[in-house]
């Protein structure tokens, strides 16, 4: 923990703090049907050409009812959509590597990973998916998840703000703008950056190299059929296998990791993700992509002041989310620059921390800075493998997870999440003082707690709900590489990762099977839908309402106090919930590493 790590996190910070005002008054015109941005000349001729190929007007708004139902076909359709390519894959253009059709269990997890802003992987991208597949299935699915996020945020913000309204604005209005002058636009700038840093753009077919030194692996036999063999006692054959040659991958990858970044999607083009280097070149794109995934995010505070006339507001849930960063960052930093005991037993020095499953051209800093970026901001992009990190540094990114992510959070799902415990926080502070909790001028009556409730008991029982199926089945067991709580934490993250879609893994976990993909895939419509369907609810409540004027009962919903009691209310509702899982996992792990032992 040195001054340039220190002088980087300070860096990030006030980059962070700086775009978030410019960013939200631009996302706050982007979200108004008739807002005017400097993009006007060139896109408004384009959206009005939408507009009428969907038979669609954009002067006419929905009910939370007709919102919800527009979101749930055009999800249902686009995740047809994508598993129709990805089972047609070896029949489709754009296929230079030959790769056949993936299988159906694998093909269902993947398209509703990708409805989902999931983006979970069970395979590995450079090894599975042709061109067509990653540009046409996924990166389509990637603006389209992350443009349905922030419009549902946009949904809900309307109902905040708005009062005796029957609508909370048009779903395809909505997604057509945010798509077309807000992801777009960003994600052109972005992936041209990135190319300027190394990053490769193009449909090569991959490059094959000679090595100058070969290498003897261990490899595992296979029979015929081309599976794995395994002895008496289910442990692998293995045999040595020499390897003269390199296979370089080639690919449109800059295009897929600019929206990947900046929609918190984390699909890799690549299975070990921002830790490859052609798709995380340098440092400076290190640093860019961290603060593409939580600057959309980090802005939709400041629409949330603007758009309810109630600037400090917005800020207060901003200042919220920070705290919860900055411990976040603090815990996992300290926990991997502290080291592995039983490492340094064996000789590695404290000083060095635990460089396990790292990339050493980011070193300790970069990796836990990314690892709390990434699972703050609901995006499964890892420039390290956290199945590698120390019990409480993996522990944060799980906790980050469990709180549904919330701490800025994926773009639109951060805020919209937030705003369930800021609903949760009034109604606690109504309770103190004997009081109807007011928010923002609205009486929040039991239907909008319990809209707000459902929307976080859903998540919660379905990741305990799953993780304790898998711990006790045959098929859940089979998947683990390791043993005791590491492996009770692999499936525990895999289901909480799914349920918050955020997609990153403990990776010692094997989930390409049948059981786990099906069950993984349920996971994340339930975490994405049983949240989004409740929350719409709550909007269209909220429209509704009348204005009621503030009284000395009111609570504040700026100021310090507001801002600890949303924090606490964070962590409180969190840790009640998942904390006897977590000790069975981390924590526990934890105590015992320190006794000397390893799973």
């Amino acid at each position: 923990m040195n001054a340039h790590q220190w002088l980087e996190l300070a860096v990030y910070i006030a980059a962070l703090v700086l775009v978030t005002k410019p960013l939200g008054l631009y996302i706050n015109r982007v979200l108004n049907p008739n807002g005017r941005t400097w993009l006007d000349p060139v896109v408004r001729p384009a959206e009005k050409m939408t507009y009428r190929l969907l038979g669609t007007d954009p002067e006419k708004e929905q009910t939370w009812k007709q919102y919800t139902f527009a979101l749930l076909i055009f999800s249902f359709v686009s995740c047809l959509f994508t598993y129709a390519i990805l089972r047609s894959q070896e029949h489709l253009p754009l296929n230079p590597q030959q790769y056949g059709a993936l299988p159906p269990h694998l093909a269902f997890n993947t398209a509703i990973s990708f409805l989902t802003n999931t983006n979970w992987q069970s395979y590995g991208g450079e090894s599975t998916m042709s061109y067509f597949s990653q540009m046409v299935a996924l990166v389509i699915h990637n603006f389209a998840s992350a443009a349905a996020g922030i419009a549902v945020a946009a949904a809900l913000v309307r109902g905040l703000a708005r009062h005796t309204s029957q609508t909370i604005g048009n779903f395809w209005v909505d997604m057509i703008r945010i798509t077309y002058y807000l992801l777009l636009p960003i994600c052109i700038v972005f992936a041209v950056f990135l190319i300027s840093q190394g990053m490769i753009q193009n449909f090569k077919p991959y490059t094959t190299a000679t090595l100058i030194e070969p290498q003897t692996v261990s490899v595992q036999m296979t029979d015929a059929n081309g599976n794995g063999i395994t002895n008496s006692t289910g442990n692998a054959v293995m045999t040595n296998q020499v390897v003269t040659t390199q296979t370089i991958v080639q690919g449109p990858m800059a295009s897929q990791i600019a929206i990947k970044m900046l929609g918190t999607n984390g699909g890799g083009y690549t299975n070990a993700n921002a830790a490859y280097p052609f798709e995380n070149p340098t440092p400076l794109s290190n640093f860019f992509q961290m603060l593409g995934l939580l600057c959309i995010g980090s802005a939709m505070t400041y629409h949330l002041g603007r758009e309810t006339k109630n600037q400090k507001h917005g800020w207060a849930v901003w200042y919220a989310m920070f705290i919860m960063f900055f411990a976040g960052v603090m815990l996992c930093w300290w926990s991997e620059a502290r080291g592995n005991p039983i490492h340094q037993h064996l000789g590695v020095m404290a000083a060095d921390g635990n460089m396990e499953g790292k990339e050493v051209r980011f070193g300790i800093f970069d990796s836990a800075l990314f690892a709390t970026v990434t699972t703050d901001a609901s995006c499964g992009a890892v420039n390290s493998m956290h199945d590698s990190f120390t019990p409480l540094g993996g522990l944060v990114p799980m906790f980050n997870i469990q709180t549904g992510e919330v701490i800025f959070g994926g773009v639109g799902a951060g805020l919209y999440g937030m705003l369930i415990f800021v609903i949760i926080a009034v109604f606690i502070a109504g309770l103190m003082v004997g009081r109807t909790p007011e928010y923002l001028g609205k009486k929040l009556e039991s239907y909008d707690v319990k809209m707000a409730l459902l929307a976080f008991v859903i998540l919660a029982f379905i990741i305990l709900g799953f993780t304790a199926w898998a711990c006790v089945s045959p098929w859940g067991l089979a998947g683990l590489n390791n043993n005791g709580p590491h492996g009770f934490s692999e499936m525990l993250y895999a289901y909480t990762s799914c349920a918050g879609n955020n997609g990153s893994a403990f990776a010692g976990l094997n989930a390409n099977s049948p059981w786990y993909n099906t069950t993984l895939g349920f996971d994340m419509v339930l975490g994405r839908f049983g949240m989004i369907v409740p929350l719409l609810a709550l909007a269209g409540s909220l429209a509704k309402k009348k204005i009621v004027l503030a009284s000395a009962g009111t609570f504040p919903v700026s100021g310090i106090t507001f801002v600890l009691l949303l924090v606490g209310t964070v962590v409180l509702v969190g840790a009640l919930t998942f904390l006897p899982a977590l000790a069975l996992g981390p924590i526990v792990e934890h105590f015992l590493m320190l006794q000397g032992t390893l799973f």
